[in-house]
């Protein structure tokens, strides 16, 4: 195989599955590392992956990058519901709980409708319009006030206050990234502060991530990763991602979706 061929493989591979390590390529093509390191240099100097320690990833957004809701709506949606269907079962009758704005935790609502006299602390329009909608009169939703950012959460001052005194048994959060070394992270400046309020007024707190969250770095951390008790993702995390996961959490649930 021609270098360029070998290339615009490399290129597929990590296009599809988020990131690639050069041991794994050294097997695929039977080259030697060398050579790979070279491939991944080239592709990275054009510009079409990022090179990391061990192998390479696909360029992510920037930073302060915020799609909206409804972009965010429609990716992973499977690794959504099988993530959201184990969230659900740590859920008891009963229980003051908090979801946190996004598209997963939006997921997560929709399934909780079932069950009775829950009371939920959310910052998120769809999460309360979803248990506003099923109509249940043994629910209590708190919805925060504040101002509506691209993600659809309510942020700022007025939502900061709403949850200041409030205290909840379990947070379901909802994060744009979560890295070793970064923690978990929001593109969002006010939504960090607002989300940081949500995981102190926790007793536990639970992280709701698909496997494309790894290493994606928001602009503000919300907590480190070692706050969270609970981080529930999918199978499409590579094994090496989940061993420092596990090292960092105090548990970690896989899910396949």
């Amino acid at each position: 195989m021609l270098a360029p061929q070998r290339q615009a493989a490399i290129l597929d591979l990590v296009r599809r599955h988020g990131g690639v390590r050069v041991s794994e390529l050294v097997r695929e093509f039977g080259v030697s590392d060398m050579t790979i390191r070279r491939d991944l240099e080239t592709l990275a100097d054009r510009g079409l992956l990022a090179k990391v320690h061990g192998g390479a990833t696909i360029i992510g957004p920037g930073s302060t990058d915020e799609p909206g809701f409804a972009a965010k709506s429609v990716r992973q949606q499977a690794e959504k519901a099988a993530i959201v269907a184990r969230a659900a079962e740590l859920v008891r009758p009963g229980s003051a709980i908090a979801l946190s704005a996004g598209t997963t935790t939006a997921a997560l609502a929709e399934r909780l409708v079932d069950v009775p006299g829950l009371t939920v602390v959310t910052n998120s329009v769809p999460v309360a319009d979803a248990l506003y909608r099923s109509g249940r009169t043994d629910q209590t939703v708190v919805l925060t006030g504040g101002i509506r950012t691209p993600s659809d959460a309510l942020a700022g001052p007025f939502a900061d206050s709403a949850i200041r005194s409030l205290n909840v048994d379990l947070l379901f959060l909802g994060v744009h990234g979560m890295s070793a070394r970064s923690g978990l992270t929001t593109p969002n400046l006010m939504e960090a502060e607002t989300n940081r309020l949500l995981v102190n007024s926790a007793r536990r707190l639970i992280v709701i991530a698909d496997h494309t969250k790894w290493e994606m770095v928001g602009i503000a951390t919300i907590a480190p990763l070692a706050d969270a008790d609970v981080v529930i993702t999918d199978s499409g995390l590579s094994a090496e991602a989940q061993a420092q996961l596990a090292e960092e959490v105090g548990e970690l649930i896989v899910v396949t979706a």
